[in-house]
């Protein structure tokens, strides 16, 4: 394959993918022709056309950049498109997204967030310090952050924050020399077969840490003692379970004295016995304070000053999609938009909700996202959604599936009460006849092109 320093013209397919828009921008950053094929224009695609990057959204060659010195492709991309395939046929060095981003950090110090939860948000989180803070990161990011509207940037420091993602396997080709695993909850099944082939899977990529790296993982995950790594550091929201009992071993890292205040928290953090008081976070989530625990704790392991990251955090606003504020007015309707895909992800989201509008009715609109996890989960799915007094269901988003007999929203419907089926077009229309206070969309489809007609239609009730 060229060397990345050589290329002139690369070329994307399923360049809109949160994943592949942020090495497009670092492409175009570098000065390199970009261009790419997307299924759909999006928020994200428009962005990246205003930033000079040429795109199309039909799957014709004639289209493709035929000078394209190497061609980067997403694994949701379907085996027999067109395009990806035209090019493999012509002999174009074809690779994925993952390939090329572990040559990209081939020579860097890299802080490598992974997790079936939580990566997103942690990484931005990273990525944010170490801006704010001015000691300086490259970011891949698979979220875009509300501080700088992007999911990548670009520094002098040869340090790399990346978001790794374990669908395909695809961390497995990162060199962490800071690794992160928030989560092993079973997901893709249809790559992995078994939760415990995906256990395994992140084992190995904690194993792939440098010898002088350290691994920060969540407490509970004691299969990650296995790993092949010198150093862990385990982190907890606090020293008691959300049962109250202490837990069975101490965690490295944990707060104390949690306020809530202004639909943010205040509290006390302790990194292996260094104590920062009186943090202040402005974002919702109990689930956000322990992610936030991280980064402060990868700050600290980087020297970079209490007081410089205590202004980071309280300057953080988040990341787009998760547990973002659409509408958020004194005595007023609420409207959160959050990523939430997966029965783990719901059931935080609308636990938090509910711990910072208590007493408040709380309705949610889900879009399952593809057939085998609406599948293997339903059951999960339909524990975490009962949390919302109501629950509004959308047809599955299919992404890069095939449709499969007999799996429809109906198998999370038939295990739930106070549920509706509901079709895009319809969702308004509900609104404008039933009462709405806190309304959620949660979803990793298309669910959020749809938040600017929800936010309206809320609106247009409002005296």
């Amino acid at each position: 394959m060229i060397g990345l320093n050589d290329i002139l013209r690369i070329y994307f397919i399923g360049i809109g993918g949160i994943g592949m828009s942020a090495l497009a921008r670092y492409f175009n950053h570098r000065g390199v022709f970009v261009s790419g094929y997307d299924r759909t224009r999006t928020p994200l695609t428009i962005a990246l056309e205003s930033e000079g990057i040429s795109i199309h959204y039909d799957d014709d060659i004639a289209l493709a950049d035929s000078s394209a010195q190497l061609v980067v492709y997403t694994p949701a991309i379907p085996v027999g498109h067109t395009e990806l395939q035209w090019f493999r046929d012509k002999g174009y060095p074809v690779v994925k997204r993952s390939d090329v981003l572990g040559i990209i950090t081939e020579g860097s110090f890299n802080i490598c967030v992974a997790g079936t939860h939580g990566k997103t948000s942690i990484s931005t989180m990273v990525a944010h310090l170490l801006r704010h803070t001015g000691y300086g990161c490259n970011a891949f990011l698979g979220g875009v952050s509300a501080n700088y509207g992007t999911n990548f940037w670009a520094s002098e420091r040869n340090l790399c924050v990346i978001e790794a993602d374990e669908y395909d396997r695809s961390f497995l080709k990162l060199s962490p020399d800071i690794s992160v695993v928030t989560s092993m909850d079973p997901d893709h099944l249809d790559i992995y077969l078994t939760a415990g082939a995906m256990e395994q899977a992140f084992i190995d990529f904690a194993s792939k840490t440098k010898s002088s790296g350290v691994l920060i993982r969540k407490q509970a995950l004691k299969r990650l003692n296995e790993a092949m790594v010198r150093r862990q550091l385990t982190y907890q929201l606090s020293l008691t379970d959300t049962a109250g009992h202490d837990h069975e071993d101490s965690p490295d890292v944990y707060t104390e004295n949690i306020v809530v205040r202004d639909n943010g928290y205040r509290f006390d953090a302790i990194v292996s016995g260094d104590r920062m008081d009186g943090i202040e976070l402005n974002v919702g989530g109990l689930h956000n304070i322990e992610n936030m625990m991280v980064a402060i704790t990868i700050g600290r392991l980087l020297n970079i000053e209490k007081t410089a990251i205590a202004d980071a955090v309280k300057a953080y606003k988040g990341v787009k999609r998760r547990f973002e504020y659409i509408l958020k007015e004194e005595g007023g309707p609420v409207l959160i938009d959050d990523y939430a895909h997966h029965p783990g992800e719901l059931e935080a989201l609308l636990h938090s909700v509910r711990g910072l509008f208590p007493g408040r009715r709380i309705t949610v609109l889900f879009q399952p996202h593809l057939f085998s996890r609406t599948r293997d989960f339903a059951e999960g799915f339909a524990s975490s959604l009962s949390l919302a007094d109501e629950v509004l269901l959308l047809p599955i988003y299919p992404a890069r599936e095939l449709p499969i007999p007999g799996v429809t929203s109906s198998i999370i419907a038939d295990k739930m009460d106070r549920v509706m089926q509901l079709e895009k077009d319809e969702v308004a229309e509900w609104i404008s006849i039933n009462h709405t206070d806190v309304f959620v969309t949660a979803g990793a489809g298309d669910i959020d092109a749809m938040v600017p007609l929800i936010r309206d239609a809320i609106k247009a009730k409002q005296p």
